[in-house]
């Protein structure tokens, strides 16, 4: 017999991956300069040189195993140790090699930390709008996610979520910035997280973790405030992934991260790889690991997704759009005008123009637009977003 749990996920599939598909349809009966697709947040800038390097000279090198053999349950030790020295200069941060384990990107990451600080029928708690498959994910921890609904500037809804903030809340999952609205939680925004989740564990005698979901941290705009959430809240797990970073999407490279000075986290660290024995997980990519440990604190050349933000916004707000200003990664996420998702969703596909509908981020009435595409196709959009409004 076929799970039917999983049959049953057949009929809620991914909606960006749906728009993306039809995009390259589309692609092929117009041409490509005649569809505009910002469905899928994948990077649209290269790798940098120097990682193309690296990963030549490990090719070349006459050693197979220290290429593509085992390592050890949490990854190799120099790379783990690059990380958190990494981490500890750019962040004043106290992290240890053994507080970092390696894994297959931020999914294989937050697959680690939810199941690690929550048992089968607790809450995780999560503010709108969101990552659309973290209701997959924390459905496969046996817990139920809860969602603090979004206020208007899509900022962290306080008065809800101190309500839903309750004795069966085992963690609490952030991402910022933010996918889908391109927000940053400001220093103000963390401490006060900080301060409630402090409150509530007192309150019910029981640690309430944080979950930090990190895969855009490097993308931020000038001027932003982006405070490295660990550093207001001992409790935290980070979940990161160089998808974004180093232009890597396909590579499935990344980590989970325990505060040194969470409770337990030594216990944390060591039941990730019982977890990985449960889920199959069993080891990141050892050429990658190997690459990281040499090329940080290197990045791709991010700026561009700036440039795109600002051309975007001031075009958009200019045609009449009300969208709150991105301060990072590569998504903003506008207000439908008038409200009415499914007549916009058929106009923008009739004007070539894919965008994702706010519904599968629990955000309606709003749609989120992935602007990691070339500036050039940025700039020949705007006309077709005017037709829009």
């Amino acid at each position: 017999m076929i799970n039917p749990e999983y049959v049953e996920m057949l009929n809620h599939k991914d909606v960006i991956f749906e728009l993306a598909a039809y995009a390259n349809k589309r692609r092929a009966e117009v041409g490509p300069d005649n569809v505009f697709d910002f469905s899928l947040g994948g990077p649209s800038v290269p790798s940098p040189e120097k990682l193309h390097t690296v990963m030549k000279k490990l090719l070349e090198e006459e050693d197979a195993f220290s290429k593509h053999g085992y390592t050890s349950e949490g990854g190799l030790p120099e790379t783990r140790a690059k990380i958190a020295e990494d981490l500890n200069q750019r962040f004043g941060s106290q992290f240890k090699g053994e507080n970092i384990f390696m894994t297959c990107a931020a999914n294989s990451a937050l697959a680690h930390c939810l199941r690690a600080v929550t048992v089968p029928d607790e809450k995780i708690l999560t503010f709108a709008p969101c990552f659309s498959e973290y209701e997959v994910y924390v459905k496969g921890t046996g817990c139920e996610l809860v969602i603090v609904p979004a206020r208007e500037d899509l900022s962290i809804n306080f008065e809800e979520a101190e309500k839903m903030l309750d004795d069966k809340v085992g963690a609490v999952l952030i991402n910022s910035p933010n996918n889908p609205s391109g927000l940053i939680y400001d220093t103000e925004t963390i401490k006060k997280l900080a301060d409630l989740l402090e409150q509530k564990s007192a309150e019910f005698g029981k640690t309430i973790y944080l979950v930090s979901d990190e895969p855009y941290r490097e993308i931020v705009f000038a001027g932003t405030d982006s405070p490295f959430i660990s550093n207001y809240y001992d409790n935290t797990l980070i979940a990161y992934s160089f998808s974004k970073s180093l232009s890597l999407p396909g590579e499935r490279i990344g980590y989970a991260a325990v505060n040194p000075k969470a409770e337990n986290a030594d216990i944390i660290v060591s039941t990730f790889a019982q977890i990985s024995r449960q889920t199959g997980h069993n080891g990141a990519p050892v050429i990658w690991q190997r690459v990281l440990a040499e090329v940080l604190p290197c990045t791709s050349d991010l700026s561009v997704y700036e440039k795109n933000a600002n051309l975007l916004y001031d075009a958009l707000t200019g045609y009449g759009f009300e969208i709150v200003k991105p301060g990072g990664t590569f998504y903003m996420m506008p207000k439908i005008p008038g409200g009415d998702s499914d007549a916009f969703m058929k106009k923008a596909l009739d004007n070539d123009i894919i965008v994702v509908p706010g519904d599968g981020f629990l955000c309606p009435g709003y749609f989120r637009l992935a602007y990691c595409v070339p500036t050039e196709r940025v700039e020949r959009s705007l006309e077709r977003f005017a037709n829009l409004i």
